[in-house]
């Protein structure tokens, strides 16, 4: 079956449906990682966007019900050079093919990838659509017609509704005894787009996590008597989110915070300071990052749209501790006296990079030994 790629901006690309038949709309971003499809596809941060892959051949090694990093299917949307129809591994469990059908999603192939790609660098990311059933200048009205990326609030739509206390057994669905906390430390992670990795990441050292809607207020944080919090990932516009820059803020010297990639913007806004759309943002699992405090670099999984602004945080108490070497932007923030650092990577990419895994066994440390906040513990993983 036939299907068309059309871009805001009037380009429009011709290739073969692969997944659903239909049509979807999203902006449209490029991912430059090799393998990790099925956890890119399942990541709520990719929500209301199609997701281009630059490496050729996707799929070769199928999917599985243990690579989810959430429910279900989040991107919008999937666009590759080439499917592996006739994938190998020794935990496959069906074809990518497969999966996108399973789960509805409309995808494109044998397009160029690099050309979708250089239009992508010049003019920047952009609203798109893929359908089998439009002509180009039927898909580009309705683009034109649909609100934008920005403008929608997404991660309402990815948040847990309410809730609840993550155990091992919980992700994989079996039934094992309930496991004693007694002597773990509790934290609160405020889903406004939860990755499963981040889960498992806290509670193979120690953790109990207890996620909660992106909506919880900062009282009903304190409510449970956390031992620390994560601000989760997620999807969107940051600025959009003033509900939980409210939460954040009241939650700044009232317990120690550690925020991930979007839960880096959300700290930035609750210390004052101000985000910026990036032209084509950070997706893959090959970007230099340096810690200033240290001076190494380490290759970090990155997924986001949107960076911080360091000079509207002049005053603010906060410390610029990572970049980016690609384009200088900020990876890691750190604020001593309110006991708050954040990553703007993904240390819990999987698969992915593992040399910022560290990261999390350092939010615990510091949890557990307050003085370590006023030492600014450098990454050493």
């Amino acid at each position: 079956m036939k299907a068309i790629l059309v871009l805001q901006d009037g380009t429009a690309f011709e290739g073969e449906s692969i997944g659903a038949a239909g049509r979807t709309l999203g902006e449209v971003v490029f991912d430059t990682a090799m393998v990790g499809y099925q956890q890119c596809l399942t990541d709520p941060s990719l929500r209301g966007q199609i997701l281009a892959f630059t490496y050729p051949l996707i799929g070769n090694y199928g999917t599985n019900a243990e690579d989810f990093e959430s429910t279900r299917c989040q991107a919008a949307g999937l666009v590759v050079r080439e499917v592996c129809e006739v994938p190998s591994n020794f935990r496959l469990e069906g074809s990518l093919g497969d999966f996108l059908q399973e789960h509805g999603l409309v995808g494109i192939a044998g397009i160029d990838t690099r050309a979708l790609t250089r239009r992508l660098r010049t003019v920047g990311v952009m609203m798109g659509g893929i359908s089998t059933e439009d002509t180009p200048e039927e898909l580009l009205r309705r683009i034109e017609e649909s609100p934008s990326y920005a403008e929608i609030d997404l991660v309402d739509q990815v948040s847990t509704p309410t809730p609840y206390e993550w155990q091992p057994e919980i992700e994989a669905g079996k039934a094992q005894p309930r496991i004693d906390f007694e002597d773990r430390l509790k934290i609160v992670c405020l889903d406004y787009g939860m990755r499963a990795g981040i889960l498992r990441n806290l509670y193979d050292i120690g953790c109990r996590p207890i996620v909660m809607p992106c909506r919880t207020t900062a009282d009903q944080v304190l409510e449970e008597k956390p031992d620390g919090v994560v601000l989760s990932p997620g999807p969107g516009d940051p600025a959009r989110l003033g509900y939980a820059m409210d939460t954040v803020r009241g939650l700044l010297g009232k317990a120690p915070i550690f925020g991930i990639c979007l839960g880096n913007h959300m700290l930035t806004h609750a210390l004052g300071g101000k985000t910026f759309k990036l032209k084509f943002g950070h997706r893959g699992g090959n970007h230099p990052v340096k810690d200033l405090v240290t001076g190494r670099v380490k290759i970090t999984a990155q997924n986001h749209g949107y960076a911080t602004d360091p000079a509207t945080l002049e005053g603010s108490g906060a410390r610029v501790t990572q970049i980016n070497l690609n384009d200088q932007t900020v990876e890691g923030l750190d604020h001593e006296d309110l006991r708050a650092f954040s990553i703007q990577y993904h240390a819990e990419a999987s698969p992915g990079p593992l040399d910022s895994r560290g990261i999390f066994k350092q939010f615990v440390d510091r949890i557990r030994e307050p003085k370590r906040w006023s030492e600014i513990v450098p990454d050493v993983s």
